[in-house]
This record gives structure tokens, C-alpha cells and sequence, in this order.
């Protein structure tokens, strides 16, 4: 008979053999103090997988709940932030105490080129003639 590796399939083996120990017991008297420490072992095996079914089925409720909870917040909270910045401005400082970015303009780098001045004449390629061909 093979070994059983499943808890589900455990738990049937205690019981088939707790069965078969019941069935028996009149020619087993002296194993009666096991097969009843091996019925109650096996009776609370199998209420601690109802609850553990339970708490399965429970957790994913609850993880359900807690996605919708967080993805509604989420919301409001981006509501709430735009808010702030139509009461206080885009500029206050206030903003930071939010953890929200005041706008504080651009920045100029330093590798951004001035615009050309309209005194340097800007240089004109020749224009190819048919002579020059």
C-alpha cells in the first residue's frame, strides 16, 4: 500500500484505521488506551482543518476587502491632493507639509544654449551653380 503524502490524505488513513481499530477491539483489548488517544488525536486533527479552511477562505475575503479599501483611498487621496493645491496655490510651501512638490519654476541647466543673437549673421551654404557642376 502506498504512503499517503497529502494531509487530506493522512487524515483518511488515521480514520480507516481508527475505524478498523473500533471494529475490532474486543480482540485487541490491550491496545484500547492508544485507539483512544488516537480517536481524540484524529477528532481534533480534523477540527483544527476546519478552521484552517475557514481562516483560507477568510484571508482571501479579507484580502479582497483590503484591495478594494486601499484602491478607494488611493483615490480619495488623489482628490484630497488636488485639492490642497486649488485652496493653497501650486507655489505654497504649505504643499510640502502634504508631501506634496510646491511648483518652484523651471530650472535652467547649464548645458541649455541662449538663444542666437541677432547681431551674428547666420552663415548661408553656397548654392551649387551649373557652372560649378
Amino acid at each position: 500500500m502506498a504512503r499517503e503524502t497529502t494531509y487530506a490524505g493522512m487524515l483518511g488513513d488515521l480514520g480507516r484505521m481508527t475505524a478498523a481499530l473500533a471494529a475490532n477491539a474486543a480482540e485487541l483489548p490491550h491496545l484500547e488506551g492508544v485507539r483512544l488517544k488516537l480517536a481524540a488525536n484524529l477528532s481534533e486533527a480534523q477540527e483544527v482543518a476546519k478552521q484552517q479552511a475557514a481562516f483560507t477562505a477568510g484571508k482571501q475575503e479579507a484580502s479582497r476587502r483590503f484591495r478594494k479599501l486601499v484602491t478607494e483611498g488611493q483615490r480619495l487621496a488623489n482628490g484630497l491632493r488636488t485639492l490642497l493645491k486649488e485652496h493653497y496655490g501650486i507655489r505654497a510651501e504649505k504643499l510640502a507639509e502634504f508631501n506634496l512638490q510646491p511648483f518652484r519654476g523651471r530650472v535652467v541647466t547649464a548645458r541649455a544654449k541662449p538663444p542666437a543673437s541677432p547681431e551674428e549673421p547666420i552663415p548661408v551654404p553656397p548654392v551649387p551653380t551649373d557652372s560649378n557642376l
